[in-house]
């Protein structure tokens, strides 16, 4: 499997306190929000970087900042909603696209019923978000989706990814990086993540 598991102990600590299920909907959103932040600093790790000439206090010198490479987050609707403030918080000037998706819940193949984008996606380093990779379908599909629509630089996080869901988006797009929390053990019949955390978007909603 190709995916990039971010082990930092922060993320994983508050992974665990995500997955128990006394975790009441305002502290899950809350933490949710803070693990995102922190997936961000790893997602962000490689954004191109140029030598700038400022005065401190003290002289002048050259110290480095970021190019203004264009960032956009596209969540997929409704749970992936929850990471994007977390996301926001380290990139401000990102460009949010929405895609909407749910699952046939007999055939468990995703169904699109809303898009919209920022109208240079094609410029743009797209970022999909989403708490939970599961079978992996519609996150397929979401890239399918926007790859029509000219993206060509896509990477996708979750915080817990299905060992199925990571091989079928790496058959599928291999050229999309994924970054994780966790990679589970398996999907049940019912197309969950075990252990998982539940159905995320019900989680943050408070709708179960």
């Amino acid at each position: 499997m190709k995916v990039q598991i971010i082990e930092h102990p922060l993320v994983q600590h508050k992974l665990t306190l995500l997955r128990d299920k006394n975790t009441g909907t305002k502290e899950f959103r809350e933490l949710l929000d803070e693990i995102a932040l922190l997936m961000g600093y790893e997602l962000t790790r490689n954004l191109p970087l140029q030598d700038v000439e400022i005065e401190t206090p003290v002289a002048k010198c050259f110290c480095k900042m970021l190019t203004g490479k264009k960032i956009g987050f596209i969540p997929v609707l409704r749970a992936g909603l929850g990471m994007v403030n977390g996301l926001l918080k380290l990139i401000p000037a990102a460009k949010v696209g929405h895609i909407g998706l749910y699952r046939d819940p007999d055939t468990l193949t995703p169904i699109e019923y809303y898009c919209k984008l920022p109208s240079d996606t094609a410029e743009r380093e797209l970022i999909i978000v989403d708490p939970m990779l599961a079978t992996g379908e519609s996150l397929v599909a979401a890239i399918d989706l926007l790859k029509r629509h000219g993206a060509k630089d896509i990477k996708l996080i979750c915080l817990v990814a299905a060992p199925e869901g990571v091989l079928l988006i790496n058959q599928k797009h291999p050229d999309v990086k994924i970054f994780t929390a966790a990679v589970d053990d398996y999907l049940n019949d019912h197309g969950y993540i075990v252990p998982g955390l539940g159905d995320a978007g019900d989680r943050i909603f408070g709708t179960k």
